[in-house]
């Protein structure tokens, strides 16, 4: 999985580095990465050949051009290092130099040496003519006079050669660092590093994770690197770096800010103010405007998530006392439904509010919606009554579109079901149960001038989707206090149907 993790880091790094290109290439950045595991004479070790690929694979797609040895005795990584050096000298004062190594180091009479796969040593004396000295990587980097430079040593194992006599030092000892030079250690001076128990040791899987970071200068990157390793070791390994840097690095820039255009602006200020009002006509208007807006998905959901606390208050005035004449046993209540989805609560929403500005918000949100068909229709109802009589009221609706008289007679009745028979002067839907009413069609169009082809000889449920759930939450709305001016809006199958549609859902939609 540790591995799975790593390649997909590196194919989103392969990425950003096609994006950033310019940027991050706009100076040469050159490596020379040696990781040494094979050893022959001394204990050999398990990661550091596959800490160097990994640090490689990672750099290349920072920018750097890579020089990788694996596995490389004495006279290949002097090699390795002269040539390097040669590289960063022809490469320019702007150039950034880095030299990573993981495998056996010792130190010895101060000074510290990397050991080649080949080395054996018997005596302390030798250990220059056997081994590579670190301070003749510092010296080829310095001579180069480039700005910028890193030396990372992950060699601070065991020491191998405990036993032969001014060699029982563990660990590296600390080394200056020539101007412009970053030196970083797995751990501190003296200290032993972990080689680790899976694929890489702990402070390069760290570092190849936290050198990808966007933005971050050398000196963050190895203080979160320092963290991850104390928290990896419970506390035993801790990470040093000592710098002369006299200028920043980071090692992938960060991606540039993009400037907002006026128009962008204006909509982020607009859903700004929106957003903190938490007021559901605010956020129609929004989507009346923006529907497909850069905020239009979050005030869709932030609108569901208002119409569910609006359902929720309702199942709370739900659980109160309700006026019925006095019966044996009352049914006991059941959980409130399921709030409705968004759409459907938008277009609820719409109708209960009736402005020409609801129902077109819930166009522009669901062009292609349920219920678009309808709200249109309203829209242009609406609309179309506005400019005749702006002034215009309830006053000003026809006489068959007056509430029903005496729709709240209804309530003392007793407990209403789905099966329970409404009371009503309309002949057409007195003694119809809420079950058979939504199979009916309306005795008049839902608004005054609507065409009779959306709505002569169509059922109810034909317009509003209704099934029973639906139903259920369509009451429960009826029960709040916020709703409760919805009631007194005509309905075409008069003002009882809404009655009823509370008294059940106050009685738990049995």
């Amino acid at each position: 999985m540790r591995g799975l993790m790593i390649w997909v880091r590196l194919v989103v790094l392969a990425v950003a580095a096609a994006c950033w290109g310019g940027k991050v290439l706009s100076e040469e950045r050159l490596a020379l990465v040696i990781g040494n595991s094979a050893y022959g004479a001394v204990p050999p070790l398990d990661n550091p050949v596959r800490d160097a690929r990994l640090i490689a694979e990672t750099l290349e797609r920072l920018g750097f051009e890579v020089t990788l040895a694996a596995d490389a005795r004495q006279i290949e990584m002097k090699r390795a290092i002269g040539q390097f050096g040669r590289k960063l000298r022809g490469a320019g004062e702007d150039a950034t130099g880095l030299f990573y190594y993981a495998g056996h180091g010792v130190q010895s009479f101060g000074s510290n040496y990397l050991l080649p796969v080949d080395v054996a040593l018997a005596d302390a004396a030798d250990l220059d003519l056997m081994a590579v000295e670190a301070q003749s990587v510092l010296r080829q980097m310095a001579s180069a006079r480039n700005r910028t430079n890193l030396v990372i040593l992950d060699a601070c194992r065991n020491n191998p050669f405990k036993d032969i006599a001014d060699l029982n030092e563990t660990g590296l000892a600390e080394m200056k660092a020539p101007t412009g030079t970053f030196l970083a250690y797995a751990t501190a001076p003296g200290g032993v590093a972990l080689d680790g128990e899976g694929a890489n040791s702990p402070f390069t899987e760290a570092l190849a994770r936290e050198i990808t970071v966007p933005g971050r200068p050398v000196e963050q990157v190895f203080k979160q690197v320092r963290r991850a390793v104390l928290d990896l070791s419970g506390g035993g390994q801790t990470p040093w770096d000592t710098s002369s840097l006299v200028s920043d690095f980071v090692f992938l820039p960060a991606e540039p800010e993009q400037v907002m255009s006026a128009a962008e602006l204006q909509e982020a200020q607009f859903w700004q103010s929106v957003q903190a009002s938490r007021d559901a006509m605010q956020i129609m208007l929004y989507l009346r405007g923006y529907g497909d807006g850069k905020y239009a998905d979050e005030a869709r959901g932030l609108l569901s998530e208002l119409m569910a606390e609006e359902l929720q208050g309702g199942a709370a005035v739900a659980a109160a006392p309700v006026a019925t004449a006095p019966v044996a046993s009352a049914p006991a209540a059941a959980p409130a439904p399921a709030a409705a989805d968004a759409e459907t609560a938008m277009f609820q929403a719409a109708q209960d509010d009736g402005s020409q500005a609801a129902y077109e918000a819930y166009l522009m949100a669901y062009p292609e919606g349920q219920f678009a068909g309808i709200a249109a229709a309203e829209a242009a109802a609406v609309k179309a009554g506005a400019s005749q009589d702006p002034a215009a009221g309830d006053e000003a609706a026809p006489a068959a579109l007056q509430p029903d008289p005496a729709p709240a007679a209804l309530a003392e009745a007793g407990p209403v079901t789905y099966a329970s028979p409404m009371q009503s002067e309309m002949p057409q839907i007195a003694g119809l149960t809420l079950a058979e009413a939504v199979t009916r069609s309306p005795v008049f169009p839902p608004i005054e001038g609507l065409p009779e082809s959306y709505w002569k000889d169509q059922t109810c449920s034909a317009c509003h989707q209704w099934t029973r759930d639906r139903l259920c939450t369509q009451g429960n709305t009826y029960l709040s206090l916020n709703m409760q001016r919805s009631l007194g809006k005509q309905h075409p199958f008069g003002g009882v149907l809404k009655q009823t549609l509370k008294s059940w859902a106050a009685g738990g939609c049995q």
